[in-house]
């Protein structure tokens, strides 16, 4: 691990019983808050995906707009945004899914993404798996290619990758 990562680490923050009792919250929004880090971890998300030619990066609400809009500035690539119910103005496609404490719904703009588009998807934490896996059935549904997930921070015990296999996952922390 380099000694950015470390410092990475240090800086997220664990908040018990958030959203709901029993759950322990990994707050990465100190990482967000040091420039250094943010700047650190943006350059190393673009060299783990730069190898994935992609033409379009799709990022789920709320944190993973913050890393994945200059993902995709960086790459070249066109941005995403896949949102909860209400929050896209024109007409979308959705998907629900189950969270570790709860259930939720996904939406994307229907004209999002095109046929045949490489699609790379950013998200701030891996935990169950759920919100990349559904983010992939918008994806598909669109007819474009998902060609795979980077993530912030991994909740390696829970065991996302099994969920998501064979997506290739690039994780800069993991937990």
């Amino acid at each position: 691990m380099s000694e950015d990562r470390a410092d990475w680490r240090k800086l997220v923050r664990d908040v018990p019983d958030f959203p709901s009792p029993g759950i322990l919250f990994k707050d990465i929004a100190p990482v967000l808050a040091d420039s250094a880090a943010l700047a650190a971890m943006t350059a190393e998300f673009v060299e783990v995906c730069r190898g994935e030619r992609v033409d379009m990066v799709v990022a789920v609400e709320a944190r993973g707009f913050i890393l994945g809009a200059p993902v995709a500035l960086a790459l070249g690539a066109g941005f995403v945004p896949v949102r909860k119910p209400g929050k896209l103005p024109h007409l979308t496609r959705s998907v629900a899914y189950a969270l570790e404490y709860g259930e939720a719904v996904l939406h994307m703009h229907l004209d999002a993404l095109q046929p045949g588009d490489r699609v790379l998807i950013v998200d701030d934490v891996l935990a169950t798996g759920g919100t990349v896996a559904a983010t992939v059935a918008l994806i598909r549904e669109a007819g474009a290619e998902p060609v795979a997930a980077a993530v912030l921070l991994e909740i390696a015990a829970l065991g996302a990758r099994a969920v998501l296999a064979p997506l290739p996952v690039h994780v800069l922390l993991s937990v």
